[in-house]
């Protein structure tokens, strides 16, 4: 099989690259390093076609889809606060890059093609757990805009027999998630925090919860949707359950101080997951402790990342405030 992933270098596409090696697969890796770290795959670099390019900008990258059965479409740009700053950016990177990506991958006649969506696309839901029915209603650009790549995908499923299945994540987390950019996902921000042994930046009182899927599972659902026959689906992916934030300090040890509730936050994420282990017989298999433990276990790969406090987190967030609040 030869396979390409756009955002290979990055949190979910090394460890997918990981796992497709291992399956034997030709790898084909596109990446413009904006949120991805070469690093992630040194240790294969010998074993991959590595290429720098941006994805927004039809290139001579389209000729690396030549010869192609798998396309794992994962580059985008990520995060509430530089959506709300830049959403031109955003709209590029996640919308035109996508449509880009779809017509190389139909012009090349690619087998499978699976879209990493967002479950922020769900906003503040109305029921839990959420399924893939739910009401879309996004609170910033950059749910927007990886919705609006996930409708290009459906679109182009539906209208070029596109074998396509899009996946919608559920906080993403484990080794190699994201060390740097604007205050963010709070595992890099807690682990960071640990490291330089600071309190944990915890919003609110810490009842909130989060349906927090570990990135091997992550794995093991993109291979399942690219090993399967079906196409023009939209899957949920997630844990099955969802996890308080104090829970997450109890597993991770140490001190905490509160910091003010975020506005356009659910209080609780948490995927019906019933359709996706109907129709393709996927199910999550890491338990929070165990994923706890894993990234613990490799915890001196965030001993770079910035440290933030509540004073950073509130200059860092004000546009948040400015915009989300009612």
């Amino acid at each position: 099989m030869k396979t390409l992933i756009t955002g290979g270098a990055g949190f979910i596409g090394s460890h997918l690259v990981d796992k497709l090696l291992d399956m034997g697969h030709e790898i084909i890796v596109l990446d413009n390093f904006s949120t991805g770290r070469k690093e992630n795959l040194n240790h294969v670099s010998e074993q991959i076609k590595l290429v720098e390019c941006d994805l927004s900008i039809k290139g001579d990258w389209v000729n690396e889809f030549d010869g192609v059965d798998w396309v794992f479409h994962l580059a985008s740009l990520a995060d509430i606060v530089p959506s709300i700053q830049n959403p031109e950016g955003y709209f590029r990177s996640n919308v035109d890059a996508t449509f880009y990506i779809l017509e190389a991958a139909r012009h090349s006649n690619i087998k499978r093609f699976i879209y990493s969506a967002s479950s922020s696309c769900y906003g503040i839901p109305s029921k839990y757990p959420t399924s893939e029915d739910s009401d879309i209603q996004p609170q910033y650009p950059y749910a927007l805009a990886k919705r609006m790549g996930e409708e290009l995908v459906v679109h182009w499923a539906q209208l070029y027999k596109l074998p396509a299945i899009s996946l919608r994540f559920f906080n993403v987390y484990g080794t190699r998630s994201r060390t740097s950019g604007t205050y963010g996902a709070v595992f890099g921000v807690f682990l960071a925090q640990k490291l330089a042994n600071q309190p944990y930046t915890v919003v609110g009182d810490g009842n909130q919860t989060r349906d927090f899927t570990y990135v091997t599972d992550i794995i093991s659902a993109l291979i399942a949707s690219a090993k399967s026959e079906l196409t023009n689906k939209i899957y949920n992916v997630g844990s099955d359950t969802t996890v308080s934030i104090n829970k997450i300090v109890e597993l991770l040890g140490g001190s905490k101080v509160s910091i003010p509730k975020r506005p356009g936050e659910p209080d609780c994420t948490y995927a019906d997951i019933s359709k996706i282990k109907e129709e393709l017989g996927w199910f999550p298999t890491i338990s929070i402790e165990e994923g706890v433990e894993q990234i613990l276990n490799n915890i001196d790969y965030w001993k770079k990342a910035k440290v933030w406090n509540p004073d950073s987190i509130s200059d860092a967030t004000q546009d948040w405030f400015k915009f989300l609040g009612k």
